[in-house]
């Protein structure tokens, strides 16, 4: 046990502090061979650590490739427009439509999607509009607090989403019905509930003369518009997978590979820049952190948990679902989601309890809004933000993860008792 979890903590303190010329994927690959060499896990746990996640991780390189083609050609800074004019300059009404922008982004695009896209294009709204830095932080921390809360509703919007629905053989569609109310509840509450800790800081009115129009920010007119029907089309094809039995990868991957081949015939992005710049690191990293992860798997970690799951669900499933959710939280946010979501699934399927893979995943995506460290969205955030000049300190972002993350979060559980 020991051994397992140092590995497992030295490991994760290199994903998340990343020095120079150590990227997290090579961190985590790092871990696994030295798990393996000293015998915390076997070469059969790679192969069946590589079987749970090689579809998940296609399919997330597939959406964040598909997110990058678009943004090229101007959809993202397009759909970002339209939001603001809508508020008519109004500040709450622009909040609140951000967000729900924000909310469309993570349910189709993930939510690394949305941070690593979307971010970017708000900043530089807010820097056009000139709002005073108060305002400025509260619309980066909304943004990036839904970019969480809601990527929920479909198996495509969140890694952890990919990871458990295939680890539970969960179908796309039994997926998106379980998980619509709990998202919905998620989305609202966020709002609610940010605009509260906010309200004094988003000005009432914004003069929003300084944007462009929205149509002068399309790149390629014929991809924008084809970009609609294709993406109905993925969607569409998402179910047809579904109801074959077919990988969600085919799709993600396959669509986005398809989408890509069709902008560079009409020379509206480079491919090799698309290909160079997609998140291939992200593969190394889900394959050796989830194999360091399956080491504390067999140094029975997951027995403890499975057997405090089991305890929560004799209260009934009201408690279950709750002290699921909780639990996941908490772990996410002091050692990642993407570990938690993998240590929790094999819990509860040892507590022979799988429904509540929901209550998982939902704690798994909310919980790390409680701290810096929690979900790889919000690592990939503040890079963003750094890099624009936005520094946000561990302190500042804490003061208010902590409180507007449980509140949102137990709304959003209640949605599935």
């Amino acid at each position: 046990m020991f051994l397992a979890v140092s590995i497992f903590l030295i490991t994760l303190i290199f994903v998340i502090w990343q020095p120079k010329g150590l990227q997290i994927g090579t961190t985590a690959i790092l871990g696994a061979i030295v798990a393996l060499i000293l015998g915390v896990v076997s070469f059969d746990d790679v192969l069946i650590v590589t079987d749970i996640v090689w579809d998940a991780t296609l399919a997330f390189i597939g959406i964040i490739i598909l997110s990058m083609v678009l943004d090229e050609i101007g959809f993202f800074e397009y759909s970002a427009i339209k939001m603001a004019n809508f508020s008519k300059g109004s500040g709450n009404l622009m909040f609140v439509y951000m967000m729900l922008l924000g909310a469309i982004v993570a349910a189709f695009f993930a939510n690394d999607g949305a941070a690593l896209i979307l971010t970017p294009i708000l900043l530089a709204q807010m820097k056009h509009l000139n709002l005073k830095p108060l305002a400025v932080f509260a619309f980066v921390m909304a943004g990036g607090f839904i970019g969480d809360s809601a990527s929920n509703p479909l198996v495509i919007s969140n890694l952890t989403n990919i990871v458990t629905a295939g680890y539970f053989d969960i179908g796309f569609f039994e997926y998106a019905k379980n998980m619509f109310l709990p998202n919905l509840l998620s989305i609202a509450a966020s709002i609610v509930v940010l605009w509260i800790y906010f309200r004094k800081d988003i000005p009432k009115s914004i003069d929003i003369q300084n944007l462009s129009t929205a149509s002068s920010v399309i790149k390629h007119q014929f991809m924008f518009k084809l970009s609609w029907w294709f993406l109905a089309l993925l969607l569409i094809g998402y179910f047809i997978g579904d109801y074959f039995d077919l990988p969600i990868s085919l799709f993600a991957l396959g669509g986005a590979l398809i989408f890509l081949a069709i902008a560079n015939y009409y020379k509206a992005v480079k491919p090799t820049k698309i290909i160079k710049s997609a998140p291939w690191q992200v593969v190394w990293f889900s394959i050796g952190l989830y194999v360091v992860v399956y080491g504390l798997k067999n140094a029975n970690l997951t027995s403890y948990l499975a057997t405090l799951i089991v305890e929560l669900s004799s209260y009934g499933n009201t408690i279950a679902v709750i002290g699921t959710g909780f639990l996941s939280a908490i772990l996410s946010s002091i050692a990642n989601n993407m570990p938690t979501i993998m240590i929790m699934d094999i819990a509860i399927e040892e507590a022979g309890n799988s429904a509540l893979a929901y209550a998982n995943i939902l704690g798994s995506n909310l919980g790390p809004k409680m701290t810096p460290i929690g979900s790889l969205a919000t690592l990939l955030w503040l890079h963003v933000l750094a890099q624009k000049g936005v520094k946000i300190s561990w302190g500042e972002y804490m003061k208010v993860g902590v409180v507007i993350t449980p509140p949102v979060l137990l709304v959003a559980l209640l949605g599935l008792v």
